[in-house]
């Protein structure tokens, strides 16, 4: 029930993402950036120094200097450490008991780290939604968009861009700053969110209009 041990892979190229089924555009005075699940207990699963994490954080932190100078909210999300069994629920028989409560393994790497100001949620399942404020925030801030970068594209990402749909919010997800279990994982995921729930694009496209 331990996370997999994941083997390199190289980061889908732009040419090589799945055709959109809308054709959505970013704009910074609509979206919300939502940093998913960077914390070193899930990037350990990666071979350090090595793709598909190395381009994943360096294009999230890209992502992040824009955004943050284009005005658009930040929005981490976290797992808690120590979950009890009632906390985890079913992840418990899908993922036993998750990250333990232990600073380094909660901690998120420096440079996709959260700034004084941003939001940090507390995620309790695979969709950032469930058990949050996220929706809330959106709402409050008359922003209708939501962007998605992090771990893992076919997991926690997808699910988070889905329920981002159900609720009438554009999800748009980054392909070459997320990161997966393997690159068949990671382009399953892309192909699903292009084809029902979400607009695929890349670090250099999103927002390239601003």
């Amino acid at each position: 029930m331990a996370l997999p041990a994941i083997a390199p892979y190289p980061l889908p190229a732009g040419d090589e993402l799945p055709a959109n089924r809308v054709a959505w555009t970013a704009d910074p005075a609509r979206a919300v950036l939502l940093v998913h699940d960077l914390q070193n207990h899930f990037l350990g699963a990666f071979p350090a120094g090595e793709q598909p994490v190395t381009g994943m954080l360096d294009n999230t932190a890209r992502i992040l200097e824009r955004c943050r100078r284009l005005g658009v909210p930040v929005v981490h999300s976290a797992q808690r450490g120590g979950q009890t069994p009632e906390e985890r629920g079913l992840q418990l028989d899908f993922w036993g008991p998750g990250v333990a409560d232990d600073p380094q393994a909660l901690a998120t790497p420096g440079a996709v780290a959260p700034q004084p100001g941003e939001t940090v949620l507390t995620k309790w399942k695979y969709s950032a939604f469930v058990r949050t404020e996220l929706e809330e925030l959106l709402r409050a801030a008359g922003r209708d968009q939501l962007v998605v970068v992090g771990v893992y594209a076919h997991i926690g990402v997808l699910m988070s861009a889905c329920d981002a749909w159900q609720r009438d919010i554009q999800a748009f997800v980054v392909a070459d700053a997320v990161a997966d279990f393997s690159r068949a994982d990671h382009d399953m995921a892309l192909r699903w969110a292009a084809g029902r729930c979400a607009v695929v694009t890349t670090t250099d496209a999103l927002f390239k209009e601003a």
